[in-house]
């Protein structure tokens, strides 16, 4: 089965006023769970980096919950900076962030 690829920085004509209100108290949900889960993930880096010291190599586990939050920032961006009115859930969910070769 071939994976379907959504690009996130698309440009929206039409915008909702309603949406640029909701937005302001969606945004500030959404970024405490993002303060929350970077906080967390400073600390696998934190760790990470005495692993990567102490064993010379990545803890598995660390990289992939670092990555989560990482590709959580990434999949709100388009909504918090007014590029979309489609809102991103507020819980973290599975994503993929890829570099067009």
């Amino acid at each position: 089965m071939a994976k379907v690829l959504q690009q996130l920085f698309v440009y929206e004509r039409d915008a909702s006023r309603i949406e640029l209100i909701i937005r302001i108290f969606y945004s500030m949900a959404i970024n405490l769970v993002l303060g929350a889960y970077g906080f967390i993930a400073s600390i696998c880096l934190f760790i990470q980096w005495f692993v990567i010291l102490i064993l010379g190599r990545r803890s598995e586990s660390l990289s992939n919950f670092i990555k989560g939050y990482l590709e959580y920032r990434v999949s709100i961006l388009s909504y918090t900076n007014w590029m979309t009115d489609k809102r991103p859930g507020i819980m973290p969910k599975a994503v993929e962030v890829h570099i067009k070769k």
